[in-house]
C-alpha cells in the first residue's frame, strides 16, 4: 500500500528501528525491493535518486514504482531522494511521490534554509512529508558528489566542518519545519575508498537537541554493529543503494563466467534481481535490529 513517510517514521520511533531506503533506477530493482519487503514483512522506501537521471527519467519510472507500492502487501511510501531543486520536488509531487528530499546542503546555511522552507510549505499543502541534509557527506568514485579522498576532507578546517552541528541542526529544523533529518556523522556514499571515520555518538547529541527521526546517508560498507548503533542512538531511515545493486553485478559476472554457449539477455535481468532481493532482505533486517 502506497503511504508517506510519517507513518513509517511513527513506527520505526515506536519500534526503535531504521526503515530501509533503496533506490530503483529501473523496473528489476524495484521488483527486488518490494520482494524482500513482503518476505519480510517490512515497510520499505522506494528512492528515485535525481542523479540517475542518465539511466532512466523521475517520468518513466515514477509510474512503475507507484503501481507496484500500491499493490505491495507491506506499507511502501515513494520518496524523491537528493533532489536539487525546487522544482524537481514539485515535480515529484506532481507525479505522486509522497515523501521528497530537497539537498540544498551544499549552499551556505541561509541558503538551505530559505530553500528547504520553501519546499516544506509547497509540500505540506498537500500531506507529502519533506526530507533535508545538514552538513557533508562525502562520496566515492561511483556515488555523487565529490570523491571521499584525503584531499577533500583536508580541504575542510576540521571535522566540525563536516560533520552536523548539534546546535545548528536544532535551529534548521526549528526554521524550516523538516519532517525527517539527513545528518552527516562520518558515512560516505559509494563504495568506500577508505574506512570512514565515525562518529557515532553525535547522533544521540543531535537527538538530545531535536526530537525529530534521523536518516543515514552514505551506510554501505558498515558492519551490522555500526549500523545497528546508529539505529540506537536515533537513526530512523537508512538510504541503501551501492552494495545491492553491487550484488546484482556479481551474481551476473558469475553466472556469466560459468555459462557455455548462448547468454540470452532476459536470463540476466532475473539473476541480478534474485541476488539484489536477497541482499535487501538482509539490510532490512539487520536495520529493525531484530536479532536483539
Amino acid at each position: 500500500m502506497l503511504v508517506s513517510l510519517k507513518p513509517l517514521m511513527e513506527l520505526a520511533e515506536k519500534e526503535e528501528r531504521a526503515i530501509g531506503a533503496f533506490n530503483c533506477p529501473n523496473m528489476e530493482s524495484v521488483m527486488a525491493i518490494i520482494r524482500a519487503a513482503e518476505e519480510t514483512g517490512s515497510p520499505v522506501i522506494l528512492n528515485y535518486a535525481e542523479v540517475h537521471g542518465d539511466l532512466i527519467r523521475m517520468e518513466e519510472i515514477a509510474p512503475v514504482m507507484l503501481r507496484f507500492a500500491k499493490e505491495a502487501s507491506v506499507p511502501v511510501c515513494v520518496h524523491l531522494d537528493h533532489g536539487a531543486s525546487v522544482e524537481s520536488c514539485m515535480k515529484a509531487i506532481r507525479l505522486g511521490f509522497t515523501s521528497v528530499m530537497i539537498d540544498a546542503s551544499g549552499l551556505d546555511y541561509e541558503e538551505n534554509v530559505r530553500i528547504t522552507k520553501e519546499v516544506v510549505r509547497l509540500a505540506h499543502a498537500v500531506d507529502v512529508t519533506v526530507e533535508a541534509e545538514l552538513g557533508h557527506i562525502f562520496s566515492s568514485e561511483i556515488g555523487v558528489g565529490e570523491t571521499a579522498t584525503k584531499e577533500t576532507a583536508d580541504s575542510f578546517a576540521d571535522l566540525e566542518d563536516v560533520y552536523t552541528s548539534p546546535g545548528l541542526a536544532k535551529d534548521f529544523v526549528t526554521r524550516t519545519g523538516v519532517d525527517v533529518l539527513a545528518i552527516a556523522f562520518g558515512t560516505s556514499h559509494g563504495i568506500y575508498t577508505q574506512k570512514p571515520v565515525l562518529d557515532l555518538d553525535r547522533i544521540s547529541a543531535i537527538k538530545r537537541e531535536i526530537d525529530i527521526p534521523f536518516v543515514m546517508h552514505g551506510g554501505s560498507g558498515l558492519s551490522k554493529e555500526e549500523f545497528q548503533t546508529a539505529v540506537k542512538n536515533g537513526i530512523r531511515k537508512i538510504n541503501y543503494y551501492t552494495y545491492m545493486t553491487l550484488a546484482g553485478g556479481k551474481a551476473v559476472k558469475e553466472a556469466l563466467d560459468k555459462q557455455v554457449g548462448a547468454v540470452f539477455y532476459h536470463d540476466i535481468p532475473v539473476i541480478a534481481g534474485k541476488a539484489m532481493q536477497e541482499n535487501v532482505k538482509e539490510a532490512i533486517e539487520i536495520f529493525a535490529r531484530k536479532d536483539r
